[in-house]
């Protein structure tokens, strides 16, 4: 009986731990596994601000003639727009007619002064009959940076050497585009007598008129055939820029006494377009004659039936590199003697001198002119001996390459030239 009863309270206290331990496990909950719920990043859009003005740069420019020459001076105010353009900020001032025509009793230099008082951080000076008094602001002014245009100054190995830290020298080798000029005169003139109207005589003169007359012997010689002896290259000087009634020699009669004797062709070596004027009157007369501006890119315009091309300067390239480095604080003092960009001589963000051929530059002459400047981008350099001055002395040997300071300061004009070499 007592093992029965044992039996049985064994059995019964299995059965309360089964039934504990069945309960205690189905009473542990389980959770539900819940995804976080997806959502894109909310934009925000930024406020629309207005980019950081620049800060304004003040550059003068004094011209010796008016800004709207069509010539030497509005090459060069074209040249400040082209800064305005290009860099942001920079704002132009200037004085035209810088003179002692239109200004007497002023020198540059006080005009200088007046555009320093107007917040002219840069003073440009666009004229050789400048340059003196370039000196004397620059050396007055240390504190404001001076760009002496056509002069030298600050080159080290020229002859008018000055050290000025605050000037700079800009020029553009124009020889090469009155070469051009001389080769169409050349190819075009039908006489054999080509005109050159002169400014007045100095180093830059000199040079420009020879270089003009050995682009002429060169196209005359190899690709027409002709014999040097038969060219006729005369220059004259009216003695000044251009012209002031009562001191110069009048370029309109200068012009027309070369047409009137034979001379068809005419190359300008003015600031203005006197000798292009009365060919297009003569034309129209009946006369057969071409004529070659100088300086600007626009000085064919009206001209068409006469006008066989321009040499010009481009000032723009180089007087916004140099205005950029003095609102840069990158500034430093040189002398720029400034070559075409042989791949486009017409870029106008590259090129410092280029040449447009003109609507009455016949086909064949345009394509010879063509293959001319190839030849000069391919390394043609027709200052090479032998050479000699007008005076019959040698200036450059046999196969003697000219250096720049034989161009720069030639003494006199070529043998082969008529004119002046001089003033009297």
């Amino acid at each position: 009986m007592r093992n029965t009863l044992f039996r049985f309270a064994l059995l019964a206290l299995v059965s309360v731990m089964l039934l504990t331990a069945c309960g205690q496990a189905t009473a542990v909950p389980t959770e539900a596994v819940v995804e976080p719920e997806t959502t894109e990043p909310e934009v925000v859009e930024p406020e629309a601000t207005e980019p950081p003005e620049a800060e304004e740069f003040v550059f003068g420019m004094l011209m010796v003639g008016p800004y709207n020459d069509h010539g030497w001076s509005q090459a060069h105010y074209d040249a400040g727009l082209y800064v305005e353009e290009n860099l942001p900020g920079a704002r132009m001032i200037y004085v035209d007619k810088v003179n002692p025509a239109d200004r007497p009793g002023t020198t540059p230099a006080q005009l200088a002064e007046d555009l320093v008082a107007q917040g002219a951080q840069l003073v440009i000076f666009n004229s050789d009959d400048m340059k003196d008094s370039a000196t004397e602001f620059a050396q007055a002014n240390p504190d404001v940076y001076v760009i002496m245009a056509s002069g030298d100054q600050v080159w080290a190995d020229g002859n008018a050497y000055i050290p000025m830290d605050n000037m700079v020298n800009i020029m553009g080798r124009m020889e090469y585009g009155k070469m051009i000029a001389g080769c169409a005169a050349a190819l075009t003139t039908q006489t054999g007598q080509i005109g050159y109207l002169g400014p007045l005589i100095n180093d830059e003169t000199r040079r420009l008129a020879a270089s003009a007359y050995l682009g002429a012997e060169y196209c005359w010689t190899e690709y027409l055939g002709n014999d040097p002896a038969d060219l006729v290259f005369k220059v004259t000087w009216i003695g000044f820029w251009f012209n002031i009634p009562g001191v110069t020699a009048d370029p309109t009669q200068v012009a027309d006494d070369f047409f009137n004797t034979g001379f068809d062709v005419v190359i300008s070596g003015i600031d203005t377009t006197e000798a292009l004027t009365e060919a297009v009157r003569l034309r129209d007369a009946g006369q057969e004659v071409w004529a070659i501006p100088y300086d600007y890119e626009g000085a064919c315009e009206g001209a068409d039936s006469v006008c066989l091309g321009v040499p010009y300067f481009n000032w723009g390239p180089a007087y916004l590199e140099t205005i950029m480095a003095a609102r840069d604080g990158t500034y430093a003092s040189n002398f720029q003697w400034n070559a075409p960009d042989w791949a486009d001589i017409n870029n106008p963000d590259t090129s410092a001198v280029g040449f447009l051929s003109g609507p009455a530059l016949g086909g064949e002459a345009a394509g010879l002119l063509d293959q001319f400047i190839a030849e000069l981008a391919g390394g043609l350099n027709l200052w090479t001996g032998p050479i000699n001055l007008q005076d019959g002395a040698p200036y450059l040997a046999d196969g003697e390459v000219a250096t720049d300071l034989q161009v720069w300061y030639l003494p006199q004009l070529l043998e082969g030239m008529e004119g002046q070499s001089v003033s009297e």
